[in-house]
């Protein structure tokens, strides 16, 4: 791992016992930082967290992929971090890939409803073709209308993935070719 205060200057200066933050630029895509956490997000640590990625945002680096493998936990407050990071970003044609989630973590993003919003991809090597060669040619599928394969209702889907039914609550998954099951 880089050293973070050769990256940002001052970064390590602040520190939290719950979680930690490491930084390494991206190889081969501009503006690019890859952000690794370890530990949880809460409440409590939320604001440090926010802080810390605001650093990043106004040091240049527009272009996030936040490893989440050893990230254990996130409230809806550190959700609700991740939302303002994206909000941060795209005005200065930036993006967030978030990379490696956890289950448990991920279905409090799904469970929120925020896992349409966020692109989530499994690898490292999916997470950097993300910004190196856009968005997955999927678009021309998304957005589409489909029907919940329990209730009926009809959702409006973004993106391929897994997600719940705001009727019956049914986990559902769509392909990336608009094939829905049930998740």
């Amino acid at each position: 791992m880089d050293n973070n205060n050769a990256i940002i200057p001052g970064f390590d200066n602040e520190k939290d016992d719950s979680l930690s933050i490491s930084l390494r630029k991206a190889e081969n895509v501009p503006h690019c930082l890859i952000v690794y956490l370890s530990g949880y997000i809460d409440t409590y640590n939320s604001s440090f967290f926010q802080k810390k990625i605001t650093q990043v945002i106004e040091a240049g680096f527009v272009n996030l992929i936040f490893n989440c493998s050893s990230l254990n936990y996130v409230s809806s407050t550190g959700i609700g971090s991740f939302t303002v990071f994206l909000k941060l970003v795209k005005p200065k044609n930036g993006d967030i890939v978030l990379l490696e989630i956890q289950p448990k973590v991920y279905e409090v993003f799904q469970l929120l409803g925020f896992s349409q919003f966020f692109n989530i991809k499994n690898t490292h090597e999916e997470a950097v073709g993300y910004f190196t060669s856009g968005p997955t040619t999927s678009s021309s599928t998304f957005p589409m209308i489909i029907s919940c394969p329990v209730c009926e209702k009809k959702l409006r889907a973004l993106k391929a993935g897994r997600f719940r039914c705001s009727g019956c609550k049914s986990i559902i998954a769509i392909s990336s070719t608009g094939d829905v099951s049930l998740g």
